[in-house]
């Protein structure tokens, strides 16, 4: 399977298809060119377990890409930039556009900004959902501040992946790795190993640090299909993986409250343990819907913090015409995780025309 289509699924794995579909717009001078994406519009309900409900609605989520690809000499080269409108705001209704993808794809090999390996070695065998802000939560991979790294290669041998990105630690001696084997059988199913290894800073302050030491973490993701219903179990354990799954030491990652969350404050790692479980069915060619568990464990956290973050999703979508989707979708976290993602419950509905 191509690194494109790989990230294709991946993507559809999230409930969020930009490269899945695209319109072809033409060739010029041996190039082929498209664009895709899509426009979503969503709103949510949130209903905290402290504090007042609130309703907010965005189509920040709504994104575009382009890409020409040709071949020139045997080999097949391709480039993708991508972007939404999560970049920051000069009005309470006027966005910047926020680049997510930048890459370039000759054969095998890939390099550019855009998903990490992490991500790449469970996506394709999770629960659909809608969940912006906690895509992922339970995987491997489930912070979005670092799922894409400013620079990423990724090189593929068949069902292997060999991945190098941008370290989380800017005075690492050597780039984070991933190695993954994925392989998918007849009748839709499907299993994911990998291993993912980092120079990980010893400090629960800063995730950069020359006083650092080696932390990796064993991922696996699996799916198996029954006709219309497929059973998903995913999940991850190891030392130095807490900035890539989004909790750890202290609690939920953030960005400037709570950026290092891999070691306590002697500086030592701590393990954490994450798990996705679900189950999806495909009601009939329009309606699908999925259920969806995850936690992530912390061996060892700061006095008067919760150990485990556990989230639940429960959704339908329905494909009302070709690339033209409503869903809705509940769901509810024991802590807070994101600024728009309290402790309690959400409903979300929204509307997504892909192209």
């Amino acid at each position: 399977m191509s690194l494109k289509n790989g990230l294709a699924l991946a993507v559809m794995a999230a409930g969020i298809s930009s490269t899945a579909q695209a319109l072809d717009l033409g060739e010029f001078n041996g190039t082929q060119f498209s664009v895709g994406g899509y426009i979503k519009a969503e709103g949510r309900f949130t209903n905290p377990d402290n504090g007042d409900g609130d309703f907010d609605g965005t189509a920040r989520q709504s994104r575009i890409n382009f890409s020409a690809k040709r071949d020139v000499n045997g080999h097949k080269i391709m480039g993708l930039v991508e972007g939404d409108f999560y970049g920051g705001n000069a009005t309470d209704s006027t966005y910047d556009w926020r680049l997510r993808h930048a890459y370039l794809k000759v054969d095998n090999l890939t390099l550019g900004q855009t998903w990490n390996g992490q991500f790449l070695a469970y996506a394709p065998f999770d629960v659909p959902y809608l969940d912006f802000f906690n895509a992922g939560k339970g995987n491997a991979a489930g912070n979005g501040g670092v799922v894409r790294p400013d620079l990423v290669m990724h090189y593929q041998m068949g069902n292997v992946r060999l991945t190098l990105q941008d370290p989380v630690n800017e005075d690492a001696d050597y780039p984070d790795f991933v190695i993954n084997y994925a392989k998918r059988f007849e009748g839709g199913h499907g299993a994911s190993i990998a291993l993912a290894g980092r120079d990980v800073a010893k400090s629960n302050v800063t995730n950069s640090s020359e006083d650092s030491e080696f932390g990796a973490a064993i991922i696996y993701a699996g799916k198996y299909s029954l006709g219309a219903t497929a059973l998903h179990l995913n999940g991850y354990v190891g030392e130095g993986q807490g900035v890539y799954s989004g909790f750890g030491y202290g609690g939920a990652w953030h960005p400037s409250l709570r950026p290092a969350v891999d070691a306590n404050a002697e500086g030592e790692l701590i393990k954490t343990t994450g798990l996705v479980a679900g189950i999806s069915h495909r009601f009939n060619d329009k309606l699908t819907g999925g259920i969806r568990y995850s936690q992530v464990e912390a061996d060892e956290t700061s006095a008067g913090a919760e150990d485990t973050l556990k989230v639940s999703h429960v959704n339908l979508i329905y494909s009302y015409l070709p690339g033209l989707d409503f869903g809705i979708e509940w769901r509810d976290q024991n802590l807070a995780t994101h600024g728009t993602r309290p402790a309690g419950q959400q409903l979300e509905l929204m509307a997504m025309y892909k192209f």
